[in-house]
């Protein structure tokens, strides 16, 4: 293994390497080699190097072994939009196109390493590619979802001084009405087949870009991404990762969670704004997996079955309350040949739902559990026991611990603070900071740990079980109780088809635990009042009594993400935000 590391070590040194498509490359080993010496410096067992570059190091490297015949015939990207239009491209192609953008960046916007850039487009082709031309010239890329009001824009552009934005038709006014407060915006790239005053075309652009690029020297420890990250009080707070800890960070994770190989093809049906689209990319491409996009404009259920019936994806991921969706459907009546490994995140998963999907299906959900500010914290991984209801165990490199307030490690089955251990050594696939706030930077430490601001229990095997949010306990009458077992509980009763519980002011108990509830079809014309009875009832015997909702709402949708995911934090800001003198604070 001395001379592969050492090959390896001499490609990531590469000062400048030539990106055009007559670079000298050393010769190249076995694929499998290259990946496990990525995967031993993502588990900490090897030292990071000192320059990393992933599209360079990484993106590049496929290109030279997939020209050499170490890869499949597969894609390294699969794009589609369900109305016929397909985009696909290996490696070699992706490497020429992210050339391209990278020069539209670097020649015509003038980024240089270290500025900012501003991502907010729907699930379309260019988004992979400008992220790939940022790494490429240096610059920081900064996804944002696109639901942002001007108001978060102008936020977002003035906190992080981004110099530069791309975006499509559909938020480039929003952008226009806000421009003359943000000084720091030099250029605006449009996706569009059209042109706007004030913005250049990114497509007319890239048709014209030179396909040769010189990538830039980055170390480790550069800056790559930026996320805006929500709180449950002030503004949403600077996330900064570095070129190591997303770009090597994911690669273990990548094989050992998502189960990746070079023959996979993998769908996460995630938002771009979101981090989970950056998850896919950083674990997929190490691993030589194709990444496959659907469009996918909004959330719907039998475009999802459709799609993994009609193409070939072998890999799904879905936050839970698409997978809840999915299961309301009549999964007879498709088909999923190629379909071998499920995966989700992002929220609690309803044992009930991992149930029927089995049933179904024939597969596992194999949940896992991150944030922003981390890599993948713990997991169900591929070959260990499941315990429906545990987010799994804790995710190498990271020692995850339940700690106190005080940042004390709790004995098993207590409940406390979700945990990452980050001294005396602070594993390098983690955040490196809220920027420009060193206040909350050292708030998120307790004594040898970062607190996540989840909290859950450990079991004896060393199983995670999570109760909730800081901010999403509900604290009635002295009892602690977690949002995520009402609505598990909920969830078993067939006339629940989703389910979100907050807590909401009572004037004996100070707080009480309030379900809203969307109802399957078929109980939509039942009696109210029965039902929420026989509801209370089924929870109390589910699981303790004094966990039961006192009080229940029936409604037409839950409020959600633009990836899925149900936003309890509205919920019950809607329950506490006119009570004046409240020490709840709602988000």
């Amino acid at each position: 293994m001395l001379w592969l590391r050492g090959w390896v070590l001499q490609v990531l040194r590469n000062a400048r390497g030539f990106c055009g498509p007559h670079g000298q490359q050393p010769p190249l080993p076995d694929p499998q080699k290259i990946v496990a010496t990525w995967e031993a410096i993502s588990l900490g067992r090897q030292a990071v190097p000192e320059y990393f570059n992933f599209a360079h190091d990484v993106l590049d490297m496929w290109s030279q072994l997939e020209k050499a015949g170490h890869r499949p015939q597969i894609p390294a990207f699969w794009w589609v939009n369900g109305k016929g239009a397909e985009v696909k491209w290996n490696f070699e192609e992706l490497g020429e196109q992210s050339r391209k953008a990278a020069n539209v960046l670097q020649d015509i916007c003038g980024l240089q390493p270290g500025d900012r850039m501003m991502l907010v487009l729907p699930r379309l082709p260019e988004w992979w590619l400008v992220s790939v031309a940022c790494i490429r010239t240096g610059a920081v890329m900064i996804p944002g979802v696109s639901q942002l009001t001007e108001k978060d824009l102008k936020y977002r552009l003035q906190a992080s001084r981004a110099k530069s934005i791309i975006t499509s038709d559909s938020l480039a006014p929003r952008v226009d009405a806000i421009n003359a407060d943000c000084p720091f915006l030099q250029s605006k790239l449009l996706v569009s087949d059209s042109n706007r005053p004030g913005w250049m075309n990114f497509r007319k652009l890239l048709r014209e870009a030179s396909t040769e690029h010189n990538c830039v020297r980055t170390k480790s420890q550069d800056p790559l991404a930026i996320y805006f990250t929500s709180g449950t009080t002030g503004a949403p707070k600077m996330v900064e990762h570095s070129q190591a800890s997303y770009g090597l960070g994911f690669v273990a994770s990548g094989r050992q969670w998502v189960d990746l190989t070079k023959s996979d093809i993998f769908w996460n049906t995630s938002d771009t704004g979101w981090v989970k689209a950056a998850w896919t990319l950083f674990s997929a491409w190490p691993n030589g997996s194709c990444i496959f996009v659907h469009e996918l404009p909004r959330v719907d259920a039998k475009i999802i079955l459709n799609t993994l019936s009609r193409f070939p994806i072998t890999t799904l991921c879905c936050v839970p309350t698409i997978f809840r969706l999915l299961v309301q459907e009549d999964l007879t009546r498709y088909q999923f040949q190629s379909l071998r490994h499920c995966l989700t995140g992002g929220e609690a998963l309803n044992p009930d739902v991992r149930e029927k999907w089995k049933s179904h299906v024939g597969l596992e959900l194999h949940e896992g559990y991150g944030q922003s500010e981390t890599v993948l914290i713990c997991a169900n991984p591929k070959g260990m026991k499941i315990k429906s209801g545990s987010m799994g165990k804790a995710s190498p490199p990271y020692d995850v611990q339940i700690v106190d307030d005080e940042g004390n490690i709790l004995p098993p089955g207590q409940e406390g603070n979700i945990a990452v251990r980050v001294r005396p050594t602070r594993p390098f696939c983690f955040f490196s900071c809220y920027l420009n706030n060193p206040e909350k930077t050292e708030a998120s430490e307790r004594g040898d740990f970062y607190i996540t601001g989840d909290r859950a229990h450990k079991d004896k095997d060393g199983y995670f079980w999570f109760t909730g949010r800081n901010d999403d306990v509900i604290n009635s009458s002295s009892y602690r109780i977690g949002p995520v077992e009402v609505e598990n509980a909920l969830a078993e009763h067939p006339a629940v088809l989703e389910a979100a519980v907050v807590s909401s002011p009572d004037l004996i108990r100070g707080e009480v635990v309030k379900a809203f509830i969307v109802l399957s079809p078929s109980y939509s014309s039942q009696d109210p009042k029965k039902l929420t009875q026989e509801l209370q009832e089924h929870v109390k015997r589910v699981t303790a009594p004094y966990k039961y909702p006192r009080k229940v709402a029936f409604v037409s949708e839950l409020p959600k993400t633009v990836s899925g995911k149900i936003q309890r934090n509205k919920l019950r800001s809607q329950e506490w935000g006119e009570m004046r003198g409240n020490p709840r604070k709602a988000p």
